[in-house]
């Protein structure tokens, strides 16, 4: 069993910044690629970040050089800085994990963490 968990959301006024942080743990054998989606009310989940275990990252167009996804300092930790937050940022944030697990027999699957709240203030 694998599970993911969020933690750095908060409210900031617009043009500041917050750092999301998520941990995977559990019977991980390797992770394929993490990453970021937001779901703003009444809008569909959108994928804001991810990075891959080669390093390769792939941004939303509209968080392009204002937003950063990398890996933690700890094993199985992805890391999203995010600078000149703009309102239109304000959504629920997901951490998304591609894993390989492992039990009686090794298998991947996608996990998602529970969710943090980021609003940004005009």
């Amino acid at each position: 069993q694998v599970q993911l968990v969020e933690s750095g959301g908060g409210l900031v006024q617009a043009g500041g910044s917050l750092t999301l942080s998520c941990a995977a743990s559990g019977n991980i054998l390797s992770i394929n690629s993490m990453g970021w989606y937001r779901q703003a009310p009444g809008k569909q989940r959108e994928l804001v970040a991810t990075i891959a275990s080669d390093g390769n990252t792939n941004y939303e167009e509209s968080v392009k050089g204002r937003f950063t996804i990398s890996r933690g300092n700890a094993k199985n930790t992805v890391i999203l800085q995010m600078n000149s937050l703009k309102p239109e940022d304000t959504a629920v944030y997901y951490c998304n994990g591609i894993i390989r697990a492992y039990g009686i027999m090794s298998y991947v699957a996608t996990y998602w963490g529970q969710g943090t709240q980021v609003t940004v203030s005009s």
